[in-house]
């Protein structure tokens, strides 16, 4: 065998090697650089490689068509031959797969699919890293104290299959988590941002948000459980609704198994969710949130099929005007479902019309309100629900009349983000967040702040 070692001759050579009925290989070659500090100081950074190559056999039989899955890090040319024998080898142990379906047929070809991957490395921080410096100047100078970190992942993923397909997919991944906190570590506050490159983050405006909490968070007044008029900032609503999108697969709808299902049969797709126009949506093409535009499937599960590799994805409404218009759907459970085909986008917005930024919906808050910094620990109790609870952190905040007047306790909530968006009463400008909790699995996301009513703190927590 001649030596390969190029992304894109691997996959080929194990197209190949391949003995199976059907075939999909996703090679996927990840760079990733990053920054650490503690303190007003850089404390580590560094630079990785690694590349993952990932073989689905499909083997016809009498009973039905059979998928065999292995993944495997590191992969070198020799390791080819035993790497698409033991997809084989899985695919015929296997029994049929439920979401069997045939590979997506055609010839496209992305024009660069032969071309070396992208890749980063510390230069992405090279305008960051000095205004990062000033910001630890800035801080040391102002009493507070510094943490955290800067990461930068840029993976190209080659996807071919035995029916022609050869597609190609860059995404660059960039995340910063800022923390401040006073030099007795009584009072915290968090802010992070996501970006494709780094250009577009500025760590003085991160400080100065930071600064102005700690300076809020000086005064301290306890509150008791209960329900409050509560203003959730972006990143908090980002997290509510991935798990929200997570948990919107058509088949469990269908089956009667979650919040999307009607009572006596099918779904609520069609139904109004929010008396607010709230539009939450994904688009491959999203502008700063751009994702792969084709299926890329490395397990099935309850939202994803290996049989859908490189299908192509379109914009999809998953709430439109605040009606439930589309469910997470593979070709094998539109055909169960009825439903159309919409397969999970790896980004997510929700738009309702709002123009207020966080602070002027502060300034327009009447009465008693909590401003929330973000969330985290967030898990499902109840999924007929989608009820969650999770704790509160890095700053809980008191408005009174428009104004901060000082900072609460955390909180332990229940709350289900189907209901929220019901009994939302307004939705502020959407920008580009970084989901706290979600973070190290879903980044691509802009949102508006959301204001609630009567959001449920159902305990006090001890938590920071």
């Amino acid at each position: 065998m001649s030596r390969v070692s190029k992304p894109h001759e691997i996959v080929e050579r194990a197209l190949e090697l391949s003995t199976a009925d059907g075939c999909v290989v996703i090679a996927d070659e990840q760079s990733s650089a990053n920054l650490r500090w503690a303190g007003n100081a850089l404390t580590t950074n560094g630079v990785t490689r690694g590349r993952t190559l990932t073989v689905i056999a499909t083997v016809d039989g009498a009973q039905g068509t059979a998928s065999g899955v292995v993944s495997r890090s590191a992969v070198t040319a020799d390791d080819l031959e035993p790497l698409v024998r033991a997809a084989e080898a899985a695919a015929r142990g296997a029994g049929p797969a439920e979401d069997a379906q045939p590979l997506v047929a055609g010839v496209p070809v992305s024009p660069d699919f032969t071309d070396a991957p992208a890749e980063t490395d510390s230069a992405v921080f090279a305008e960051f890293a000095p205004a990062l410096g000033d910001a630890f100047a800035r801080a040391r100078s102002g009493g507070r104290e510094l943490y955290g970190f800067a990461n930068h992942e840029l993976t190209t993923t080659y996807l071919g299959t035995s029916t022609g397909l050869r597609l190609r997919h860059d995404q660059p991944t960039g995340t910063l988590e800022l923390n401040a906190k006073s030099p007795d570590r009584t009072r915290s506050s968090w802010a992070g941002r996501a970006t494709r490159d780094f250009k577009d983050v500025d760590p003085a405006e991160l400080d100065a948000e930071l600064a102005q909490r700690l300076r809020w968070a000086q005064r301290r007044i306890g509150l008791p459980a209960g329900r409050y008029e509560t203003l959730l900032p972006p990143t908090a609503v980002a997290d509510l609704l991935i798990y929200q999108l997570w948990s919107s697969t058509a088949r469990d709808a269908a089956e009667g198994r979650t919040v999307f299902s009607e009572p006596g049969g099918g779904t609520r797709i069609g139904e109004r969710l929010s008396r607010l126009p709230l539009t939450l949506r994904s688009d491959p093409n999203a502008p700063g949130l751009e994702s792969a535009p084709f299926v890329i499937a490395h397990a099935s599960g309850d939202g994803a099929s290996v049989f859908d590799n490189g299908l192509p994805l379109a914009p999809t409404d998953w709430l439109r005007d605040g009606r439930l218009e589309h469910l997470t759907t593979t070709r094998h459970t539109a055909g169960l479902t009825g439903l159309p085909v919409a397969p999970a986008i790896d980004n997510l917005v929700l738009e309702g019309g709002g123009e207020r930024s966080l602070e002027e919906m502060v300034a327009a808050t009447t009465g008693r309100g909590l401003l929330l910094t973000c969330m985290w620990y967030i898990r499902e109790v109840d999924p007929a629900t989608l009820l969650l609870t999770g704790l509160t952190r890095d700053g809980v905040y008191l408005v009174e009349d428009g104004e901060v007047i000082g900072e609460v306790n955390n909180f332990r909530f229940n709350e289900s983000p189907v209901d929220l968006l019901s009994r939302a009463s307004e939705a502020g400008r959407t920008e580009r967040t970084l989901p706290r909790e979600w973070g190290d699995w879903f980044t691509r996301a802009a949102m508006p702040a959301l204001r609630i009513p009567d959001f449920n703190m159902s305990s006090v927590s001890p938590g920071v």
